[in-house]
């Protein structure tokens, strides 16, 4: 099979030196492997023909203890014409429920449900709920609050966006809450976004979740509304995120990347991310740095 190995590292002698490492001992292991072509500073594609888990399995050895990040793939279909992304902790630097808790007076009693939940530890539905009955009476203005002082896209969040919306339907879809999915999506340029509204009574808070709470399944529920409109094949589809909630729509996907992520999805997912930025999952696509759209 046709496939690829996409090396990415924040440091480039440390990518090119896993470049080689890999590149030996994919060939001793029987794989036709050829020289790595450089993508960017610091990535790198080596093309093979071989099988993936083996050649999975030579890279997890190989470059263990590495600060790289590895993609193995099929060479073929590897732009993607669709882009689903988490929000909190993945295109975003912080748990928003976590920081308006900091507000309530509460936040050690959230984030532990948080982490929890995205551990996969909890129900996320009634996890969510317990979580914002803690912010009843919260005001309004602090959401705003919240988001000026805390909330921070990602490095490479924009970038990747800006890059992939040109021919790529961008969706940000979160278990947050639309007061900041609207304000992150717009900020790093996303098609549309989808969140969960939080109740509110007078100008605070009433502690409710209104509508359909956004989890796991409706998270895969958008990915598959998505494909259908767009006429799109799972190859076609790119997910990204790091808890619980983001594994489905993650192993759903054509690629399925876990950033930053918990140790469920980390093991679980198509590929992973843990030193490199989010623009390594342009280099994965097989962009070049050239290609890069930066603002």
């Amino acid at each position: 099979m046709e496939l690829v190995l996409t090396l990415v590292s924040p440091d480039d002698a440390t990518a090119r030196t896993a470049a080689e490492r890999a590149r030996q001992a994919l060939a001793a292991a029987g794989a036709a492997v050829k020289a790595a072509k450089p993508l960017g500073e610091g990535a790198y594609d080596l093309p093979l023909i071989g099988d993936r888990e083996a050649a999975l399995a030579v890279v997890a050895t190989e470059l263990d203890g590495l600060p790289v990040d590895a993609c193995v793939q099929a060479a073929a279909d590897r732009k993607k014409r669709l882009l689903i992304a988490d929000m909190d902790s993945t295109i975003i630097n912080v748990e928003c429920i976590d920081e308006l808790a900091d507000f309530a007076g509460v936040k050690d009693r959230v984030s532990e449900i948080t982490e929890r939940a995205m551990r996969g530890e909890l129900d996320f539905e009634a996890a969510l709920r317990e979580r914002v009955a803690m912010l009843k009476g919260l005001p309004v203005a602090d959401l705003q609050r919240a988001y000026d002082e805390r909330v921070r896209l990602n490095p490479g969040a924009r970038t990747l966006v800006q890059t992939m919306r040109s021919h790529a339907r961008c969706l940000l879809v979160s278990g947050g809450f639309t007061f900041f999915t609207q304000r992150a999506a717009a900020a790093a340029g996303f098609h549309e976004n989808r969140g969960n509204t939080l109740g509110i009574v007078g100008d605070r808070l009433d502690g409710t979740v209104w509508d359909t709470i956004i989890g796991r399944e409706a998270k895969l529920a958008s990915l598959n509304a998505a494909m259908r409109v767009g006429g799109l094949l799972p190859q076609d589809t790119m997910a990204v995120g790091d808890g619980a909630n983001d594994l489905a729509m993650i192993q759903a996907a054509g690629l399925g990347v876990a950033y930053r992520a918990k140790p469920i999805v980390a093991a679980q997912a198509h590929a992973k991310v843990d030193h490199a930025d989010l623009t390594a999952l342009l280099y994965f696509q097989g962009y070049t740095a050239e290609e890069f759209v930066r603002d």
